[in-house]
């Protein structure tokens, strides 16, 4: 049974920063083809949306409202994903999702998965960010 367990999140300024972590466990990687991890968030009121996707081969593909401020990546050795977030805005408000693909052929496409996290196999409980104006 995998298990994705996010944390980070917290409370700042707008222009402010956090970094957010996420430990993937009860997958053996090497036992897939490929893999993509990502961020997703949920504002108050609104659908879940990808934020930012990086597959096995470190490609990256971002939503265009975080282009610039956020950087995703991951730490194989660890089993572990980061999203540090820069010069955050009241807009990033939200629960944040760690979500995981898992490929038993054939790679995973970072944009496909941004694209419609749908594709995920597995989620974290999320972490809450709350950006003050």
């Amino acid at each position: 049974q995998a298990q994705l367990v996010e944390s980070g999140g917290g409370s700042v300024q707008a222009g402010g920063s956090l970094r957010l972590s996420c430990v993937v466990s009860g997958y053996i990687f090497s036992g897939y083809s490929s893999y993509c991890l990502g961020w997703v968030r949920q504002a108050p009121g609104s659908e879940r949306e990808g934020v930012a996707i990086i597959a096995d081969d470190d490609t990256t593909s971002y939503a265009d409202s975080v282009k610039g401020r956020f950087i995703i990546s991951q730490d194989s050795a660890k089993n572990t994903l980061y999203l540090q977030m820069n010069n955050l805005k009241p807009e990033d408000n939200g629960m944040y999702y760690c979500a995981a693909r898992f490929m038993e052929e054939g790679p995973c496409y970072s944009d496909d998965v941004l694209e419609n996290i749908a594709l995920f196999h597995a989620w974290g409980q999320g972490t809450q960010v709350t950006v003050a104006s």
